[in-house]
């Protein structure tokens, strides 16, 4: 589904809008579709696919076809799922080649016997094999490794919090494991970081280089000072993601008690436990700040969080928090 998918990064087909009133009209069925798509309406959320891929003549975002795909899958259609998900795989611009993903993916459970799986499953693992044919095998593993490492208890945090409590001994305990994981993998990143330098995606694939990132931007202040002028030359040269390098600025931005540029850190009041957006420099220019670095617009990034994005709110939240800040 996407909120998987959109881990993962892959190349956009290329292909132009015919004017602004069908990319627009894309958008809306797009976003329809994986509302019901969550909403477990697979039936209707398969035709909301159509209904948007039709305004481009068929054509479509990768990741978009993805869970159409899903969708189909999900709504016992595989025909028309097999039709997306060997698009996918054949196209010239896009060539899918995440085969622990696509194999790992429940939304696709129903495809996994039909004879066609195992052909599509073969062009996956030749596209991977030669996306990754230069690439810094041992690393790679090594990478794969941490990032689980990461990711997995990270990923448990909600549940626990859900069961035990926010100030509970179980959550206290759990962060205690994420952060000693964390010092683990940041011991392994630093020696690939200092013995060959903020590796590529064209070394390492894209997990691999995100992996890098994800371990610096979970690590102390003075790791993250250390390697900060490593990831802004990696961005120059292409080797790094920019937005990802716009989160580890705001992060330290914090840290050293400045407001942060991009509006990525999100704060969470103690009191409440609602979230907030923690303080920005010039709010009212975000998005343009935003824009530059290949990160969406603040209301949507905020949204994740039920946060509803107001700069005259923000203004204000901030203000009260610095006032806190002063009296402490």
């Amino acid at each position: 589904m996407k909120n998987l998918f959109y881990t993962f990064i892959i190349l956009f087909s290329s292909f132009s809008f015919a004017q602004d009133e069908n990319e627009t009209k894309y958008n809306q069925y797009i976003q329809e579709a994986f509302d019901l798509l969550l909403a477990k309406d697979y039936r209707l959320a398969s035709n909301k696919f159509k209904a948007a891929f039709d305004q481009i003549d068929g054509k479509a975002y990768p990741n978009d076809r993805y869970n159409a795909a899903c969708a189909y899958a999900l709504a016992n259609s595989p025909d028309t799922a097999f039709f997306h998900l060997f698009r996918l795989a054949e196209s010239e611009n896009v060539k899918y080649k995440d085969y622990r993903h696509i194999t790992t993916d429940e939304d696709l459970n129903s495809l996994y016997l039909d004879e066609r799986w195992s052909q599509l499953m073969s062009i996956v693992i030749a596209n991977k094999d030669e996306y990754e044919k230069d690439f810094d095998k041992p690393v790679v593993a090594m990478l794969e490794s941490i990032h689980e490492e990461d990711q997995k208890y990270r990923h448990q945090i909600n549940e626990i919090e859900e069961k035990f409590g926010r100030e509970s001994e179980e959550m206290e305990s759990h962060w205690r494991l994420i952060n000693e994981k964390d010092s683990i993998n940041l011991i392994k990143v630093k020696k690939i970081l200092d013995e060959k330098g903020w590796l590529g995606p064209n070394i390492i694939g894209y997990e691999g280089n995100s992996t890098l990132f994800l371990v610096i931007q979970h690590s102390d202040l003075e790791t993250q000072l250390q390697y900060l002028p490593m990831m802004r030359e990696a961005v120059e040269l292409g080797n790094a993601n920019p937005g990802s390098l716009a989160l580890l600025e705001d992060r330290v931005a914090l840290r050293q008690g400045k407001p942060q540029i991009y509006g990525s850190q999100i704060g969470r009041d103690m009191e409440t436990g609602e979230y907030y957006v923690s303080p920005i420099i010039d709010p009212e220019q975000v998005d343009e700040r935003r824009a530059k670095v290949g990160l969406g617009p603040l209301a949507d990034y905020a949204s994740h969080w039920d946060i509803v994005w107001s700069v005259e709110e923000h203004i204000k939240r901030s203000l009260e928090l610095n006032k806190e800040k002063e009296t402490k």
